[in-house]
């Protein structure tokens, strides 16, 4: 969680919303990333989905069985989608995001019980340095 909220730091570098995440498979590595949709002018490019597009192409596959994601924010909507599809094991989040969290936020998708897998959660690692890197950003930003 420390090289995602590292990573975060680099988004907000760019003026870009700090969050950050990785992609870990038995201890290693396989992919990064930070929230990038205003400098690539892709509203996708959420730190989740940059990351598991960097790690589709470490493993070239579409799947990551056996997975963990570490990401500051809890995941949108469309992150969880694209975690669920990936197959991702476990998604660790810091921060809790009331407004559009879909782990329990402001939803939980993976309490519909339509999914083929369920996405195994750990909540708040690191939540405080995540929160208040979210929080400063969007303070300097009124």
């Amino acid at each position: 969680m420390t090289e995602a909220l590292a990573l975060a730091k680099k988004a907000e570098a760019k003026d870009e919303v700090p969050v950050g995440a990785v992609l870990v498979r038995q201890g290693q590595l396989l992919s990064a990333g930070f929230n990038q949709p205003i400098g690539l002018c892709d509203p996708t490019a959420h730190a989740e989905i940059v990351c598991l597009r960097a790690a589709g192409q470490v493993l070239k596959n579409y799947r990551f069985v056996d997975t963990t994601l570490y990401v500051t924010l809890e995941p949108c909507p469309m992150c969880v989608g694209a975690l669920l599809h990936a197959r991702v094991k476990r998604v660790v989040f810091g921060a809790a995001d009331p407004k559009t969290g879909a782990l329990g936020g402001q939803c939980d998708l993976q309490a519909l019980g339509v999914w083929n897998h369920k996405i195994l959660l750990t909540q708040g690692v690191l939540a405080e340095e995540s929160s208040v890197l979210l929080k400063a950003f969007f303070q300097k930003r009124r």
